[in-house]
Parts: structure tokens; sequence; C-alpha cells
């Protein structure tokens, strides 16, 4: 039953529901006996044609943005198929795209487009939405692990895994909208691959450090000593350094997409300097501090962030080679940073804090397995421990 209600604007809306789905339009009229009594007359009318089947929306509500679902339950409720009403799924892909692009960061931003321009539109958008199956999903997904580049590299399966998270939200907007039933269930996830990291040992360190070109030996000290993430580091400027407090402020970063916030939230942090930091940025201040508090504490001969690809292929990587110490990525530095930390005993909770990490659990399910390693314990604290207990009830024995 079609109702008149009072909107917090002070205008009068009809309340009614057609095709099963509820409507509300708003009036240009104000909240007055006389005016409800005429809106209750349109109401009347708007009911009588729904039960005898001629209402037409758009005739009552030409400029109603309601007009074209109303449409669309129209034709789903005669028994018709929707056609050309529903689009593809890469017109859905596109407009779930333009969307929710405003919430995430460039960088990001930059990674869906490319999962959805590389894989999934090629593959699933010239299918109408409400045509695409469960089949189809499956297939989708079993084509993508079949899948190589023109290098011969397969996908991680957390990179399909990702891929499907994207289809199924475009798919469930689509079938929210359009009134079909979603056809994403039962779809489990791929098993993951575990993740390794390889720190560098202190020997292979510090052989690095001897080593490296004298205008980027502060830069790797700073990376290997503070765990600042590559993009972190390229975007530290003076005004995130405080001498006064010894600490480097993590704010913004830099990479391919420009200057931008930080991975999230968790990784805007302080970083304490330790006594080889605090010397290695006072070193550089003499080199770049002319560039003032919005100057970048490393950047090349033009006062702009360091290439990060240019930095592997003509420092590090020749470099390791040159050295002998198998291959790893400069990102590795941050792996290390975390594994002396930890060996050093310091709290896994302020330990996280200087990564930027939200919690321990990366600590203990990735890290912590090298710390032995590190210290060269590898359980003989445990056999001191036991040994002395052991020695001390003998004593008492006796």
């Amino acid at each position: 039953m079609a109702s008149i209600r009072t909107h917090k604007s002070g205008k009068l809306y009809i309340d009614f529901r057609f095709c099963g789905e509820r409507f509300r339009e708003t009036s240009l009229l104000t909240d007055s006996p006389g005016n409800r009594k005429r809106l209750g007359l349109l109401a009347q009318k708007i009911e009588a044609e729904i039960t005898l089947g001629s209402f037409d929306y758009k005739t009552y509500f030409p400029e109603s943005p309601n007009v074209a679902k109303a449409q669309l339950l129209l034709k789903r409720a005669s028994g018709g198929r929707l056609g050309d009403d529903i689009p593809t799924f890469e017109a859905m892909s596109r407009s779930w795209l333009a969307e929710h692009e405003v919430e995430w960061r460039i960088n990001y931003k930059n990674t869906i487009t490319s999962l959805f321009e590389k894989h999934i539109i090629p593959q699933l958008g010239e299918h109408p939405v409400d045509a695409i199956t469960r089949e189809d999903l499956v297939a989708f997904r079993n084509g993508r692990v079949r899948y190589r580049t023109s290098g011969g590299l397969a996908l991680l399966n957390g990179t399909i895994n990702r891929m499907m998270t994207l289809v199924k939200a475009v798919i469930e907007e689509a079938s929210h909208q359009y009134k079909f039933v979603n056809p994403y269930e039962r779809i489990k996830k791929l098993k993951e691959e575990m993740r390794h990291v390889e720190p560098f040992t202190i020997d292979e360190m510090n052989r690095i450090l001897g080593d490296v070109r004298a205008d980027f030996r502060d830069y790797l000290i700073v990376k290997f000593f503070t765990g600042l993430r590559t993009s972190e580091i390229h975007g530290l400027r003076w005004k995130c350094v405080d001498f006064d407090r010894n600490e480097i402020k993590v704010r913004e970063t830099f990479s391919k997409s420009g200057f931008e916030y930080t991975k999230n939230d968790s990784s805007q942090r302080e970083i304490r300097m330790s006594s080889q930091v605090l010397q290695a940025i006072k070193r550089q201040q003499v080199i770049t501090g002319a560039g003032g508090r919005e100057g970048l504490v490393f950047c090349n001969r033009k006062g702009l962030p360091i290439d990060d690809h240019n930095f592997c292929n003509r420092v590090w990587r020749p470099m390791l080679e040159d050295l002998g110490i198998p291959y790893r990525r400069p990102y590795d530095t941050r792996h290390t940073a975390a594994t002396l930390m930890v060996a050093a005993g310091e709290s896994p909770e302020w330990v996280a804090r200087q990564l930027g990490h939200a919690n321990t659990k990366m600590l203990f399910t990735v890290y912590s397995k090298f710390v032995p390693n590190l210290t060269r314990n590898d359980g003989s604290a445990l056999d001191r421990l036991l040994t002395s207990s052991v020695n001390t009830l003998k004593r008492v024995d006796q």
C-alpha cells in the first residue's frame, strides 16, 4: 500500500512497492494537509495502475534515476530476457572501477587496473554479465593457472586469487543491481605458495657495505639498519628527519606512480636512528641538505628520487656478482634489518612498529626462523637452561 511520508528536507514523498521492490519518489510539495491530499490521490492512481499492470514508471517520474531499474524489474517479471539492458562484463567492470578507484592509492589502482586490462577483460569482457556461469569462472581461473608470460613464467597463485576476488566483486555488484542469481559460489581459492625471504648474513652485509660505491654506502647503511622499504627511503625528505628526537618519520613514498601516502596507516611511523644510521644521515646532510626541508635525503645529481631500476642494474647487481654473493633484491635489505632486530633481542612489538607492520604475525611466521642462524644459538640456550636445572636438582638431592 502506497503511503505519503515527509523527507527530512520538509518535502513530501511517495513510498510504494513495484515488482516486489520498494521505491520512494520525492515531490516538490511541502508538508501540509492539502498537499498530502493531492499526493495521496496520485498514490491511489499509481496503485491502481500497478494492480492492472498498466503502470509506466517513466510517465509519472520521467527524471527519476529509478526509471531504468523499474523497467528492468518489469521485464524480469514478465518473463522476458533483459537483452541489451544488461551490460557486458567489460562495461560492468569499468563502471565498478570508476566507482572504487577514488578509494585507492595510485600504485594500488594501477595494479588492479592492470589485472583487469591484461587478464580479466580479455577473457570475460564480451559476455553479458548475467550470462556468465560458474563453469565460465572456473575455466577462467584454470586458464590463468596455465598462463605463461612471454618469458615462460607462470602466475603466482596469490595473483590469480586476487583476480578472482576482483571478478567476484564485479559479479556480486551486477547480480545485486540487475537481480540475477550470483554464479560465484563454491569456487575455492588456490593454495598460495609459502613466502620465502632470504636476508643477507652479517658477513655478506659487511662485505656489501665495504665494496659498494661511496655515493651509495650511506644509502645502504640506512636501508640495512632501518628496514625502510625502497619506496619509503626514495620518498624521504629532510623535513622528516628529526635530529632532536633521533627519529626518521615515515610519511610518504615514491614509486613510478609518483609521491603518495604510505602503503597503509601502519606504515606511518617513527623509526629510531641507531648510531650507524645517525652518522650516515649526518654525512648525507652535507651532500643533499642544501635542498631544504622539502629536499630529498637520497637523490640523484638533479635532486630527483633515485631510479630503482637504474640502481639495481648499474650498482647493485654488478656489485653482488663481483663479491660472489647470490643475487637478492635490494628489498631484501629490509628482511635483513628485521632479522637483525629480532636476533638482537628487541621486543617483537617494537620491531613490528619499526618495520611498519600492523602486528607481530609476520615476525613469527617469516623472520623468526632466521634468528638461530644469526645468533649461532640453535637451541643451545635451552640446553644450558636444562643442564643448569638438572645440576641444581642433583645438588639438592645430595
